[in-house]
């Protein structure tokens, strides 16, 4: 950070002239800092022009097409919005985690839900990459009251919260391969795509084929259709019960 006082587009932001710096100047400051192209995507986003009026963000929405592939997937798929809050999933996805029902939060959960924090074979790292995540997602626009609610309960709630965000990473949170310990059939090694769907987000985990974990999610399979779940309803993102795990 020290070496980017001395460059040409300081002063820029030091005269307070121009609230909005070139896109020339920004890629300038991206090359100085070494930010990569997520950061460089963030700076560029959060420092560009605002519209003069303010947007209005229209509510999540799941199709009723997902819906129905959701109820055809036999492996473990939900649908999340921009908060990370959960608003539909499939009986697989409650059958790997409760925490994946409709109505959930899954940042909320990683921070302050014992059970999701053993879930996770990297508690660290998911937490640094989900925060890291969050702050991409914002990007400026900050006054969202989803937003404003959910890191204000997550700041005076956990201190590693706290911690990670004052780092201000950002990082997106894509594809990947994850090793979680569930507390029936074990540990399981999955991969993780994440597919945009109009507003949303479709997330499907899927283990190697005929591996130890593919075996083990199809024995999770024949347990779960023993006991049914009302899984597969989309929930506005600000539902009351959020605020309680």
């Amino acid at each position: 950070m020290a070496a980017s006082a001395g460059c040409d587009s300081a002063p820029v932001f030091q005269r307070g002239r121009d609230k909005n710096p070139s896109p020339q100047v920004l890629e300038s400051l991206a090359r100085v800092l070494r930010l990569d192209d997520v950061e460089r995507t963030y700076l560029l986003g959060l420092t560009a022009a605002r519209p003069g009026a303010p947007r209005r963000k229209r509510p999540e929405h799941v199709p009723a097409r997902v819906h129905q592939l959701l109820a055809h997937l036999q492996i473990p798929a939900f649908v999340e919005g921009r908060a990370f809050d959960v608003l539909a999933s499939n009986p697989m996805a409650v059958a790997l985690s409760p925490r994946l029902r409709p109505g959930q939060n899954r940042l909320r959960s990683l921070f302050l839900d014992p059970e999701e924090q053993a879930f996770h074979q990297d508690w660290a790292k998911a937490a640094a990459s989900f925060v890291a995540a969050v702050r991409t997602t914002i990007g400026d626009d900050t006054d969202n009251p989803r937003f404003v609610e959910l890191v204000g309960e997550l700041a005076l709630s956990s201190q590693r919260f706290r911690t990670l965000w004052a780092r201000h990473d950002v990082r997106n949170l894509d594809g990947g391969t994850t090793t979680v310990h569930h507390p029936i059939v074990g540990e399981l090694r999955l991969h993780r795509d994440k597919l945009p769907i109009d507003d949303v987000i479709l997330v499907v985990y899927y283990p190697d084929k005929d591996s130890d974990s593919d075996e083990k999610l199809q024995l999770l399979a024949a347990l779960s259709q023993t006991e049914p779940t009302d899984t597969a309803h989309s929930r506005p993102a600000d539902a009351p019960h959020l605020k309680t795990p």
